[in-house]
């Protein structure tokens, strides 16, 4: 593979899923491999780049709610409040925040069109801000459609399925039940808005051999990328993709499964 032309967009893939599901790991797998093929790769974090009210939504989590600072780790566990903490007052101003983070998220996909990169990989997306919002109302739905019309979606999204008890194991910060709901709520947004590549938990080395493969085949194959707001990927289908399993591609469509291809 070799660095795409000047006159192409970008390659945009995002990686969402619970916390301790491996985004990190995977995303550091995959931009060491797109780099040693010499591709250029943008990481861009979602909290660091597009989220906003920042010190607002971080004041809430520690002075208000009195949540831990910090990142869990196996040794040493903490108890954030912040996305786990639910009422109806905190989904209105979840509403809000969220309206502001797809405004900013619209401004950075496309700057991000505009770069110089082959491959830009978001470290979460605007699914992980949906994902806390109770999927199960009729209004919470609407605000979900109507957000993601504003949102240009990347060419690959994917969720990091993961066993919510494994994941808290790795990375302890929020509680199980919680957890739980989280990843319930994940595959609920998949329901809804649909296009979204949900990977099973398999071992790590079998997670990067299916986004390796999944990854060559969105870049062996370029076409005209619809960027329009919400509209998503050309070809993207609106359901479940479960992917890397013989049940999840009979899920896909003819033509959409992975492709394999070989590091030059």
């Amino acid at each position: 593979m070799r660095g795409s032309d000047k006159h192409n967009s970008p390659k945009m893939v995002s990686f969402s899923g619970i916390d301790g599901a491996g985004k990190s790991t995977q995303i550091d797998a995959l931009r060491t491999r797109l780099t040693e093929c010499g591709l250029r790769v943008r990481v861009l974090a979602f909290w660091n780049e597009i989220a906003c009210l920042k010190t607002f939504r971080e004041a809430m989590g520690h002075s208000i709610f009195k949540g831990d600072k910090g990142v869990g780790s196996p040794t040493a566990p903490i108890e954030r409040r912040d996305k786990n903490v639910q009422s109806p007052a905190m989904t209105a101003i979840r509403f809000f925040l969220y309206l502001v983070d797809a405004l900013s998220a619209r401004r950075v996909v496309k700057k991000a069109l505009r770069g110089d990169a082959d491959v830009v990989i978001f470290d979460r997306f605007i699914y992980d801000q949906i994902a806390n919002l109770p999927l199960n109302h009729r209004i919470n739905r609407r605000y979900v459609r109507l957000l993601m019309k504003l949102v240009p979606r990347p060419d690959i999204s994917y969720v990091l399925d993961a066993r919510p008890s494994e994941a808290r194991a790795r990375k302890p910060e929020y509680p199980l039940e919680f957890l739980i709901a989280n990843r319930d709520s994940y595959l609920a947004l998949n329901a809804l808005i649909g296009g979204i590549k949900v990977i099973p938990p398999f071992p790590i080395e079998k997670t990067s051999e299916t986004l390796w493969a999944d990854v060559c085949g969105l870049l062996s194959s370029p076409g005209p990328r619809d960027t329009a707001p919400g509209n998503g990927p050309v070809n993207a289908p609106p359901r479940l993709l479960y992917a890397g399993t013989g049940e999840a591609s009979a899920l896909a469509p003819r033509g959409e499964r992975p492709h394999r291809c070989q590091d030059e």
